[in-house]
């Protein structure tokens, strides 16, 4: 009897293969950090920030994480023995954190990113959240300020991972405000820096 393992470990090493070889925006500096090891047999995980500086520090304009998750077995929920869950989480102008339709935006950009360089999957769900938030005494002086973040996962339906990775790429840096790759997509206005 063949050795059951042996062709699921194949597919994830493709997996692994195709997302190391992925081109992500040069703005976003992406690096593998730790998987999270108990949501699944098989994980691997990046973390991104737009850096349009080159420097080590932490971003400003944007951040997220990406997680491929795989099964062997598969899992009903998934609907496959892949799933990704990924974060992008970027600062806005107070003015358009209150536009009421900035979070349906973001979702359809994470949509688009992913169709406009044919990645292939099912079962895409998440939330996008517009965060607001003034300052108050000793934070008064502070400026308001906004923040958007988008939680999403879907199921990729083969080991071509590339395509979701650069998917999430565009996604994060279009949040920053950075120019969209894809033609006929409007970005939105990068935060300015109050003193």
């Amino acid at each position: 009897m063949p050795d059951r393992a042996t062709p699921q470990s194949h597919e994830f090493e493709a997996a692994l293969t195709s997302l190391r070889a992925a081109a992500p925006r040069p703005e976003l500096r992406v690096e593998e950090i730790p998987a999270p090891g108990s949501l699944a047999p098989d994980a691997v995980a990046l973390a991104g920030d737009v850096s349009l500086s080159g420097h080590g520090d932490d971003s400003e304009l944007g951040t997220g994480r990406f997680v491929l998750l795989h099964d062997p077995d598969g899992q009903e929920a998934w609907g496959g023995r892949f799933r990704v869950v990924c974060f992008a989480q970027a600062p806005l102008e107070t003015d358009i954190g209150l536009d009421p339709f900035v979070a349906d935006v973001a979702w359809s950009w994470l949509v688009d990113a992913l169709d406009a360089r044919g990645a292939r999957y099912i079962a895409a769900s998440g939330t996008a959240t517009k965060i607001l938030s003034t300052g108050y005494g000793e934070l008064a002086r502070q400026s308001d300020g906004a923040q958007l973040e988008l939680r999403a996962s879907w199921s990729p339906l083969d080991a071509e991972i590339a395509p979701h990775v650069e998917g999430w790429s565009e996604l994060l840096c279009m949040l920053a405000g950075l120019p969209p790759r894809s033609e006929g997509v409007t970005a939105l206005p990068r935060r300015r820096k109050r003193g």
